[in-house]
């Protein structure tokens, strides 16, 4: 009794610090309203987990680009060497001047640049597991089963790969579940994107309509960093995080040819349309998407439709502007989102465990490797060639 006590004190004492000095909220088993599913050696996916992984890497170099608002560190890990660009403006303005080589002059023969995004959702672990065993199979051929990924490996180390294994670590501290293999669509929704004081839930979209999230703030759901900044959703020619700040300047700065931005759903895996992006854009982005969704078919695995080419803002309100059409408009680089099944319970969703949702990540970043090898962006010479 006397030590219970004493350890409810210690509690309330932390939590009066908490409060007193602002530090950054985490989550505790307590928010969890249902008993999360036996977690696999391999799925490793909290903060601390992917802090070990990057401070793990040997082959590649990694980097702090960022700090949270809650003071946690945003990672970028690369393999390959740095390409000199031979720059001379940005790239809006080198396509205004009808030749982007003007932003990237990339010479003959160079690799490849691709730039995957850990998932800007806190909840949506399922890209962060699968970006830590990327590394792990960058580092050892292998991923943490110990399954080996050959053809992965080598499509990789034929790329400059540029990897934020999470870009959202404040979101991901106040998830209170490692996986939502088997977790009702509710209680993911209430996690993801939090509640009002009332306590009922903001839901998709409800979650929008509100931004920065703050005011009617019951519990603050993992969508958002500790400002409320839905990274998604950020003021892209004012940036307010230093998360998205970092992501563009990463964009900006390498020129990647292909983006990934993860994501997680309840759904069958899938490639969402980009919106206000070029065509050539959004061809390529079927043309993946129906490679991908074959390579799942033939694995076993569930597989989502395909994203139709179309023209934005043929309809009202229009698409909105998201991370994923402002990576592309820094960089020129076809920018993709992915969403990854979770798992959940109800049988109207695709029923993945964690081993079917690790296959389903490491076969997107091995085709996307492929795919950007087989399928490379124009280079300089061939424009002022034609």
């Amino acid at each position: 009794m006397l030590y219970e006590k004493c350890r409810i004190q210690v509690c309330l004492f932390f939590l009066c610090l908490a409060l007193l000095f602002g530090i950054p909220a985490t989550a505790s088993d307590s928010n969890r309203r249902y008993p999360q599913t036996e977690i696999p050696s391999f799925w490793k996916g909290s903060v601390q987990e992917i802090e070990t992984a990057i401070h793990e890497v040997k082959r590649g170099t990694t980097k702090t680009i960022a700090h949270s608002p809650g003071g946690r560190a945003v990672y970028l890990v690369t393999y390959g060497t740095t390409i000199d660009l031979n720059r001379q403006a940005n790239y809006n303005s080198a396509a205004a001047a009808r030749d982007p080589s003007y932003y990237a002059n990339k010479p003959e023969n160079t690799p490849p640049i691709v730039f995957i995004v850990g998932t800007p959702h806190g909840q949506e672990i399922e890209g962060m597991v699968g970006l830590v065993n990327l590394l792990r199979v960058a580092e050892t051929g292998s991923d943490w089963r110990g399954k080996a990924w050959p053809r992965l490996r080598e499509y990789l180390d034929r790329c400059r790969a540029l990897i934020v294994p999470l870009s959202n670590p404040d979101g991901r501290a106040r998830c209170p579940y490692d996986s939502f293999v088997g977790i009702p669509v509710e209680e993911m929704t209430r996690i993801g994107q939090g509640t009002r004081k009332d306590g009922t839930l903001y839901g998709w979209p409800g979650a929008k309509q509100r931004h920065p999230m703050k005011g009617d703030v019951g519990f603050l759901g993992a969508y958002f960093n500790d400002n409320g900044v839905n990274l998604m959703h950020d003021d892209w020619f004012d940036p307010m995080a230093e998360e998205t700040k970092a992501l563009l300047r990463v964009a900006r700065e390498e020129a990647p040819d292909y983006l990934l931005n993860l994501h997680s759903h309840g759904h069958a895996p899938a490639i969402l349309s980009t919106a206000y992006v070029p065509w050539y854009c959004k061809e390529a982005e079927n043309r993946f998407a129906e490679r991908l969704m074959e390579r799942y078919r033939q694995a076993g695995l569930p597989a989502g439709r395909l994203p139709t080419p179309h023209e934005d803002g043929k309809t009202y309100p229009p698409p909105s502007f998201n991370l994923t059409s402002a990576l592309h408009h820094v960089c020129g680089g076809i920018s993709l989102l992915f969403e990854c099944p979770h798992g959940l319970k109800e049988t109207k969703y695709p029923q993945v465990n964690h081993e079917q949702i690790l296959d389903l990540e490491l076969i997107l970043f091995e085709e996307l490797f492929v795919f950007a090898i087989e399928n490379p962006r124009p280079s300089a010479h061939a424009i002022r060639n034609e």
